[in-house]
């Protein structure tokens, strides 16, 4: 098996979070990739969800940062399952206590209302 080679990790508990995807993405840039998407939907929502909001730069301008580039490589050149990452994403929701649906309930997550 090969060795995957290490990558900035994402700020405090993503990192945690995020390495549990990364059986996911066999390249490194991939991995590097999913962090920061992760880490760009968890910013403050000032702005609407765009490429250059999710890589943190300016609108226009920043579009030719390294960061906006990278990030629009991953989510539109590689080959990644948009799907198995979501079906991940409701798994980890399912086996934790505090998420997991139960007889009282089930966590409704809706970003539309943020404003």
């Amino acid at each position: 098996m090969t060795r995957k080679l290490p990558i900035s990790p994402s700020p405090g508990p993503l990192e945690g979070y995020a390495t549990r995807f990364n059986d996911l993405f066999r390249a490194r840039a991939q991995r590097e990739g999913f962090r920061r998407y992760l880490e760009g939907l968890l910013l403050p929502a000032e702005r609407n969800k765009t490429l250059m909001a999710l890589a943190n730069t300016e609108p226009v301008a920043g579009a030719q940062r390294k960061e906006a580039q990278g990030l629009q490589w991953f989510l539109s050149e590689f080959t990644w399952a948009p799907e198995e990452t979501n079906a991940r994403r409701i798994e980890l929701l399912a086996s934790e206590s505090k998420t997991a649906p139960d007889e009282h309930g089930v966590l409704v997550i809706d970003e539309h209302g943020d404003r």
